[in-house]
Parts: C-alpha cells; structure tokens; sequence
C-alpha cells in the first residue's frame, strides 16, 4: 500500500474515532429530563387526559430528547403545591388553571376565568394580540415562572344543586365548590365558597360538605358523576366563559433552553390549547344529551335576575381586585379593554351569526 493511502486511512480512522469518542457525551448532554407536576387526576378526561397528550407530545416532538416525566395530583405533590415545586424548581414544569394560585396574587385568576370574562377565542386574541402575554410574563416572573396557553374548556355550566336557584336569596348560606373570582361573587350573595381539587369533589357533594358544585361541563361532570348527589343543573357558568389551561415552566430552566427548543415547547402547548378545546366541543353535546335522557338530570338556566345579581356583585369583586397592587389594575384595565373591544366584533360575527343560523334551522 502507498504512503498516501496509509495517511488517508489513518485520518479517518482517527476521524472515526473521535466523532465515535465524542458522540455519546454530546448525545448524552442533549437529553432534557422534565418533570411535570399537574393539578388533575390520572387518565380524567380531558384536563388530565390533555395534560398527558401534552407531556408526550413534547418528547415526541423533541424525538425524544425531552424526557418528560408526568405525575398526576397527588402522585409526587398535592394538586395545589404545584405552582411551588415548580417556581422552587424542584419540578420544571405543571400543568393547572392558573386561578388556583389567585391568593398569592388576585391577577393569576384572569389568566384562567373571571366573570363575565372571555370566551376561548376572546381568551386566545388577548394574550396572543392584545398585551395579554406580557402581563402574564411579568406575573409570573415574579414567582419564577414562564406561562403559556395550554387548553380550555370553553364556556363552562353555572353547577350542579340538590334544590332549584329562583334568585339571588338562594344562594345565601350555601356551600358551593367554586374557585377564583367566581367563588368571590358568590361569597357577595352570602354563598360559602370552597376551593377543592377535582379529585376531592365527589366525596364531599355525596356527603353533604358541600351543597352544590361547578366543575367544568357534561362531559367531564357525567364522568364525576355528580348527578348521584345532585340533579339540578345550571347554565350558564358567569364564572368561567373560557377557562384556558396553562404550561407553567421553571424561567431558569426555561432560560437555559435554546431558542429551538423553547419554540418546541411552545408549538406542543399552543398544539394542546386547540386541540383541547375541540375535544370538549366535540364529546359535550352527547354528554348532555345522556345526563338528561339516562340520569334523569333536570337541565336549567339562571334567570335574568340571577345574573344580574351576578353581574352587580362582580363589579364589586373587581373594584376591590384593582385596589391588590399595579400589576392587578393594569391587568384588570387590559382584560375590560379586551372585552369591549374583542368582544364587540364577536358580537357582530359569531354572535349574531349564531343567532340567525339557530334561528332559520330550528336549533
């Protein structure tokens, strides 16, 4: 063999040997572990079953280097400890609807539901175009955190009762499961209101802790099997119009992250967001249907004086929800800027669409 063709042969070898000597730790450095705390049971439908969609898909979409550990509530920590193993950092990311964490500041709550809120195409102009992330950033940074959207519900029902609601008299005195601001307005018409984990609130409706219940909608709430213990069933939920689900993610391991793979991380949540939403608007209606027609379940809808009591009592909420600090106001006045301006061209579009459509086909 030439000369020549000993050195070219050495060269690659030598090549080959050290592509092969540095390829594992460079593969091994670029595995990103992740647990991922939520706030719902395993395997429920939708909250829980989309948060796990969303946990795998993120290792899909990474080809498997994000290695992504999921716990349900109470699997590693309590259900409402997730915001903490999260900006703590002992967990990197949590799946929730960002309202429970509303006693460490009252501005977390718009960023699931408030009352007479937005819905989920409301919810979803607001923080992608109207100034809505960037409060969200600057909330969360002061916790640690990075948030984005990562599934709603829609327009939720108003909850299940063991009696029927005739007016705004009915509602003092009873203990009803309802977080956020909502739990807040009912508190104004003397009602009790009880912060519970989905997972908690079927054992104490059937024993009478509380009297009555919002949950999310039929499909969810046919799964609770709430309508053992409760047959009357409200609509429509002033509470949570839209009640988006977010991604809460570590900033200092979001910081550490490069540019790509905080854009995967982004693309699987906002992927969930919508993807979420469909689910619910697909499977509620049959839900609903079944309640009635199999569960005897006695479908209602608050009367106008009931929301108008509603509505005056939210009022109060919010004016002493802006008094919290800055940040809460500004919040508040970018949330009512959105409603009215949003809002008022989906009033034109899909509202009066709605109307006219349901109207000529009988709906």
């Amino acid at each position: 063999m030439k000369r020549r063709d000993l050195l070219k042969g050495g060269v690659a070898t030598a090549a080959a040997a050290g592509a092969s000597t540095l390829a594992a730790p460079a593969i091994a450095q670029e595995r990103i572990e992740i647990a991922m705390v939520a706030t719902w049971p395993r395997d429920f439908p939708g909250l829980g079953t989309g948060a796990q969609r969303f946990a795998q898909r993120l290792t899909d979409i990474s080809d498997g280097r994000f290695q992504v550990e999921y716990f349900a509530a109470g699997e590693r920590v309590g259900a409402f400890d997730s915001f903490d193993e999260v900006a703590s950092g002992n967990a990197q990311m949590y799946h929730a609807a960002d309202y429970y964490w509303k006693g460490k500041h009252p501005g977390w709550a718009y960023f699931t539901a408030v009352p007479f809120g937005l819905t989920y195409t409301e919810m979803n102009a607001w923080i992608r175009f109207a100034g809505g992330q960037e409060l969200w950033d600057e909330l969360a940074a002061e916790s640690g955190l990075k948030n984005m959207m990562c599934g709603s519900t829609g327009v939720q029902m108003g909850g299940w009762f063991r009696k029927e609601m005739n007016s705004a008299d009915d509602f003092k005195g009873l203990k009803m499961r309802i977080p956020g601001l909502g739990g807040d307005v009912l508190a104004k018409l003397g009602a009790s209101p009880v912060s519970l984990p989905g997972g908690q609130i079927y054992e104490n409706l059937i024993s009478g802790a509380i009297d009555a219940t919002e949950w999310v909608g039929p499909w969810n709430d046919a799964a609770m099997k709430f309508y053992e213990a409760a047959k009357y069933y409200y609509f429509p939920g002033m509470h949570e119009p839209g009640a988006m689900l977010a991604a809460g993610v570590n900033k200092d391991f979001w910081e550490g992250l490069s540019k790509s793979d905080q854009i995967m991380i982004e693309a699987a949540s906002s992927m969930e967001n919508d993807v979420m939403m469909a689910e619910y608007n697909a499977k509620n209606g049959s839900a609903l249907a079944k309640l009635i027609a199999e569960q005897g379940v006695e479908l209602r809808e608050f009367n106008d004086d009931i929301y108008d009591s509603f509505g005056e009592a939210a009022d109060e909420v919010f004016a002493e929800t802006v008094e919290h600090s800055d940040l809460a106001r500004r919040i508040h006045e970018s949330f009512i800027k959105a409603r009215a301006d949003i809002g008022g061209w989906q009033k034109v579009a899909d509202a009066s669409y709605l109307r006219q459509r349901n109207r000529v086909i009988g709906l």
